[in-house]
């Protein structure tokens, strides 16, 4: 991004002030990316977009006004800032805000640690690794019969000014594939989608083995359509969710209804409720062996950052230790409602959209158990490696997993496949159920959907294998 326009940023920021707003903040964003697909084998169009605009919101007594423009000339900028002045202002003996909690100001710049930059990287490059992708699903077996193969390079540049001191510059690039792959056999059909991706430079293709994970997730596949059977689970209490799961979890029935202006309602009518009320700190959902943090500094996830779009310093927040909710995730108006100091979770999903409460990287936290230390533990049980659907309600409380590799434990070993096992489970209930953690934590790339207009946002979600106890399996 052309430094000068920072100057936009500052700008709007005086302007604001100099109209009477009591606050004001102000980023300048540019998005930039490659996508290429392919199809069976056969590339689509490659793709490219960028965008790049301006984003400010102001306070004016008890009403905030947001709004853009890609028009970046000082007096387009102006304008915008002269126009939600006076909205806020119109709207401030009835608006519902509080204000904003008090921060330091924060002074920094910051990147994604990269090697080799996304821009130099030539499109026929990135054609050549989903090309990879497709070969490594391939070579499976002939029961792969539908491949829908994607990657996607994106590099996100952000300046930040706020009216309280805080002007934050970062960079971040991103890679991201995706992969949907369907495996027939007969009148037998199983779908997988399989996601990668982190922040960082073209190397993380090779250190993230992108096709290696592609011709596993196949192998697996083709097993599980040649050999899953049905089996009556009625008497097995006991199921090893693997990390994909714990991860999934974590990041829907703890991690979203963990979000404080869902709590407050403010999403009541987009993404829906939380099963946590607002005096919900202190409260136990879950047993002594659930603890789900979120964190967005850890260095080459997809969902890292250093500062969010208030300037507030990112940090680890523990959501939920030994089953008490323990923090909710904060930007500074929901901060200011709840008495306390923003935790740093602010973020929006582009220039023209207002940032807001948001998971970055949330997982279970690690125990100190072995796979083979859980299944020893679990007695007769499942153990269920990844899923091939999910759901859950809008309040996040009742949640239903199908697996896909899924595997009856008997003796402390695991033996046959089992086809289309459904966990089924209240949220207190699941984390009520945990007994035991293992040691290693393992991450999944996600694109976290919430807001209106839709903001879709990068995540990470993970954990590590984790026994649950006590809960009932049925199959579809």
């Amino acid at each position: 991004m052309d430094a000068s326009l920072h100057d936009l940023a500052d700008i709007a920021v005086d302007s604001a002030l100099r109209l009477g707003a009591d606050y004001a903040d102000a980023r300048v964003r540019s998005d930039w990316g490659h996508r290429v697909t392919l199809r069976n084998g056969s590339p689509d169009p490659p793709a490219s977009f960028s965008s790049m605009g301006i984003g400010v919101r102001v306070l004016v007594g008890r009403s905030m006004a947001f709004g853009s423009t890609n028009r970046l000339d000082a007096r387009s900028v102006e304008e915008l800032v002269g126009s939600l002045v006076r909205i806020a202002g119109s709207a401030s003996r009835i608006g519902g805000v509080e204000g904003l909690s008090r921060e330091d100001p924060s002074i920094a710049t910051w990147r994604a640690a990269e090697s080799r930059r996304l821009e130099d990287v030539d499109p026929r490059e990135l054609l050549e690794g989903a090309r990879s992708m497709d070969s490594a699903a391939t070579s499976a077996g002939a029961e792969i019969v539908g491949r829908w193969i994607s990657m996607h390079l994106s590099v996100e540049e952000k300046y930040l000014r706020t009216s309280d001191g805080s002007r934050i510059t970062s960079r971040v690039p991103r890679i991201f594939a995706f992969a949907l792959l369907t495996a027939r056999d007969g009148s037998r059909v199983m779908q997988r989608t399989v996601e990668i991706g982190g922040s960082g430079g073209w190397e993380l293709v090779s250190g993230m083995d992108f096709p290696g994970r592609i011709s596993r997730e196949s192998k697996d596949l083709v097993e599980v359509l040649r050999k899953a059977e049905p089996e009556d689970l009625s008497d097995v209490k006991s199921v090893i969710v693997g990390p994909e799961i714990s991860g999934i979890m974590a990041h829907e029935s703890i991690g979203h209804p963990f979000e404080a202006d869902r709590i407050l309602g403010r999403e009541a009518a987009q993404a829906g409720g939380s099963y946590v009320g607002r005096d919900g700190l202190g409260t136990r959902v879950g047993g002594p062996e659930a603890f789900v943090s979120d964190d967005p500094t850890i260095p080459g996830s997809y969902g890292y950052y250093e500062y969010d779009e208030e300037g507030v310093p990112a940090r680890r927040k523990r959501l939920m230790v030994a089953g008490t909710v323990n923090e909710f995730l904060h930007d500074r108006e929901t901060a200011r409602v709840f008495g306390v100091h923003s935790n740093g979770s602010a973020r929006s999903s582009e220039y023209s959209r207002e940032p807001i409460p948001r998971m970055s990287n949330t997982f279970v936290e690690p125990g100190d158990r072995t796979l083979e230390e859980l299944m020893e533990e679990a007695g007769r049980a499942l153990l269920l490696e990844s899923y091939m659907e999910w759901n859950i309600d809008d309040k996040r409380e009742n949640q239903r997993y199908v697996g896909l590799k899924a595997y009856l434990v008997e003796g402390g070993r695991p033996g046959k496949l089992v086809l289309n096992p459904v966990l089924e489970v209240t949220s207190q209930r699941l984390w009520s159920s945990v007994v035991a953690r293992g040691k290693v934590v393992e991450f999944s790339p996600g694109t976290c959907g919430k807001g209106e207009p839709m903001q879709g946002v990068p995540v990470w979600f993970g954990g590590p294998h984790m026994l649950i106890k006590g809960i009932s399996l049925g199959r579809r």
